[in-house]
């Protein structure tokens, strides 16, 4: 592995992790366009660790916050006058929507986890996919009220962004997009909609990270990369995604989500012109 594919993996993995427009596409497309090796086991534990980081750093403070909060529910607490436990506090509340909304996902990589390793990177998929979703993304952005903030977030809301971010294991479709495009459509802010992307994403990049790490020391510890282009990876894909975070976050609090919906319209016709020539 050169670093001049270290560095253009380790950017298009930190940019499109977040921007909703399919990280997983662009990591299948870019090698097969330069005509590249696969990168190796060991290169992905790396940038996808970056990215990780980069969300944690970026949320460290709201982190923590929910964290705290999440833990502080599960301990035990008297009931009022009326006979009636508690209310969650909003932090805790989203606690534990975080968490909740992570299940669908989990379980729905565990069962389709050899399908989407195969059939699943299939360019005519990500070409329907990335069309597709990016058209839905475009209509729930158009149709949906844009008022509601995290603080009404309601269990019935962490169930179907929950389940969207499930969908997001097919390539093309986007994490960061579904969801986003899952929260609009029950009526939050863009903003909002993509903050709790980004907050799900946390659980979501644990468990991917762990997956991934325990199928590299299965493979011995081997991942075809060398020290060097792995850590560049680490480095680059961490910095473009705390970068693509707070830009993208800054985008949607003054402009539509129509130039991402263009792009993935673009990029799956493209997919489609090149099958056809070839």
């Amino acid at each position: 592995m050169t670093y001049l594919q270290a560095v253009v993996l380790a950017l298009v993995q930190g940019v499109t992790e977040f921007l909703p427009v399919s990280s997983s596409a662009h990591l299948v497309l870019v090698p097969h366009l330069f005509g590249w090796p696969d990168q190796g086991i060991g290169f992905d534990v790396a940038t996808n660790t970056g990215t990780l980081v980069a969300v944690i750093a970026y949320f460290r403070r709201e982190l923590a916050s929910l964290t705290a909060a999440g833990l502080r529910s599960l301990a035990p607490r008297a009931s009022d006058s009326r006979g009636q436990a508690p209310r969650l506090t909003h932090d805790a509340r989203l606690a534990w929507a975080v968490a909740l909304g992570t299940i669908p996902v989990a379980v729905a990589g565990l069962l389709a986890h050899d399908w989407v390793a195969s059939a699943g990177r299939n360019p005519r998929i990500i070409a329907a996919t990335s069309i597709g979703f990016g058209l839905v993304l475009w209509w729930a952005d158009r149709v949906g009220s844009r008022r509601r903030e995290l603080d009404s977030l309601s269990w019935t809301d962490t169930a179907v962004v929950g389940l969207a971010q499930a969908l997001a294991l097919v390539p093309g479709t986007s994490r960061s997009g579904i969801t986003i495009t899952a929260g609009l459509a029950r009526g939050f802010t863009r903003e909002e909609a993509a903050r709790f992307s980004f907050l799900l994403y946390v659980p979501v990049g644990v468990l991917a990270a762990a997956k991934e790490a325990w199928d590299f020391l299965q493979a011995g510890g081997g991942g075809g990369a060398p020290i060097g282009p792995v850590l560049v990876g680490f480095a680059l894909s961490a910095l473009s995604a705390f970068v693509a975070i707070g830009a993208l976050l800054a985008w949607v609090r003054r402009q539509s989500l129509t130039v991402f919906v263009v792009y993935r319209v673009l990029l799956g016709l493209a997919i489609v012109a090149v099958l056809l020539w070839a």
